[in-house]
C-alpha cells in the first residue's frame, strides 16, 4: 500500500537545520520577477516572507521524492494542493533557522489522496519565525478507507473586487524558478510532463504563489503576516495572471481559468 494512515498521520519529519544568505533571497526575488531594487539591492533588501517556504531545500538540486512515513509515492501523481505560511518574525537577509516537521493529517478523497504537512521554524536561539503548512495531491492514492477531510470547495466573494492586479509571467520562469530548489522536472521536462498528463511543463505552484504574494504586497504597501492559498489549476509559463482582489480574499485567473485562491491576512487598504 502507497499510504497507510496509522504510520502517517502524526508522524515526525525530523528537524532540518538550514541557513541563507543574501544573495539566496535575490535569487529568489528575481526567479519570481521582483526585479525592485529592495527586492534585489542588498543594501535595501527587504525579505518577501514566502522565501521561508524554499528556504530549508533552496540548495536542493535532486528532486523531490514523495517519501514519507508511512507513503510512498510516484513524484508524477503529486501536485501541490495548498499552502500556507503564517510570519511570526521578519524573515533577515541571513539567518540560520531549524524546521520541525510532522505529518498532520492523511485525506482519502477516492480518487485520490491529500497528505497534510506542517512546519514550525524557528532561529538558533529559538524565537518563532514561521508556520507552514501544505498540502499535497496525490492522483490515484486514494481508497485506502481514511477520513474524507474538509472540502475543497470555496464561495465566490459578493461583488466587485477592490481590485484586479495584473502579473506577467514569461516563458523562461519555470527555468530561473527551480534554482530555488525545486528540480522537480514537470516544470521543465516535456517528456514528464506528458507523463504527468500535461501538454508540456507547468510552472511551479509556489512561483505563481511568490508572484501573486508580491503583487497584492506592492499594492497593500506593506507585507502581510498570513498567506493561504489553493492550487485551482495549472499555470503555464508565458501566462498572464489577473488577481481579482476583495479586502483580505482573492481569485487569480488566467484568462477565464481560476489558477488560485485564498486569502491574504486583513491588513488595512491603501489610501
Amino acid at each position: 500500500m502507497s499510504i497507510d494512515p496509522e504510520i502517517a498521520v502524526g508522524a515526525s519529519l525530523g528537524v532540518r537545520e538550514f541557513e541563507w544568505s543574501a544573495s539566496d533571497v535575490i535569487l529568489y526575488h528575481l526567479a519570481l520577477g521582483a526585479t525592485e531594487l529592495r527586492y534585489a539591492f542588498e543594501p535595501q533588501l527587504t525579505v518577501l516572507p514566502t522565501f521561508g517556504i524554499v528556504a530549508p531545500t533552496f540548495h536542493a538540486t535532486e528532486p523531490p521524492a514523495v517519501v514519507f512515513p508511512g507513503i510512498d509515492i510516484d513524484l508524477a501523481s503529486t501536485l501541490h494542493g495548498s499552502q500556507q505560511i503564517t510570519v511570526h518574525n521578519p524573515l533577515p537577509v541571513n539567518g540560520k533557522a531549524r524546521a520541525c516537521g510532522r505529518i498532520a493529517d492523511v485525506y482519502d478523497k477516492g480518487s485520490a489522496a491529500v497528505i497534510v504537512t506542517e512546519y514550525e521554524v524557528a532561529d538558533p536561539a529559538g524565537t518563532p519565525l514561521y508556520t507552514m503548512r501544505g498540502e499535497i495531491f496525490a492522483r490515484g492514492h486514494g481508497g485506502f478507507g481514511g477520513q474524507r477531510g474538509p472540502s475543497a470547495r470555496t464561495t465566490a466573494p459578493d461583488g466587485p473586487p477592490d481590485t484586479e492586479l495584473v502579473t506577467e509571467t514569461l516563458p523562461q520562469q519555470a527555468l530561473w524558478y527551480q534554482l530555488c530548489g525545486d528540480r522537480n522536472p514537470l516544470h521543465v521536462d516535456p517528456e514528464f510532463a506528458a507523463r504527468a498528463g500535461f501538454p508540456r511543463p507547468i510552472l511551479h505552484g509556489l512561483c505563481t504563489y511568490g508572484m501573486v504574494y508580491k503583487s497584492i504586497v506592492d499594492y497593500l504597501g506593506t507585507a502581510v503576516p498570513e498567506f493561504q492559498a489553493r492550487f485551482a489549476g495549472v499555470v503555464f509559463p508565458g501566462d498572464t495572471l489577473r488577481t481579482k482582489l476583495w479586502g483580505g480574499r482573492f481569485e487569480t485567473y488566467v484568462d477565464d481559468r481560476l489558477v488560485l485562491t485564498g486569502a491574504a491576512g486583513t491588513p488595512a487598504a491603501p489610501a
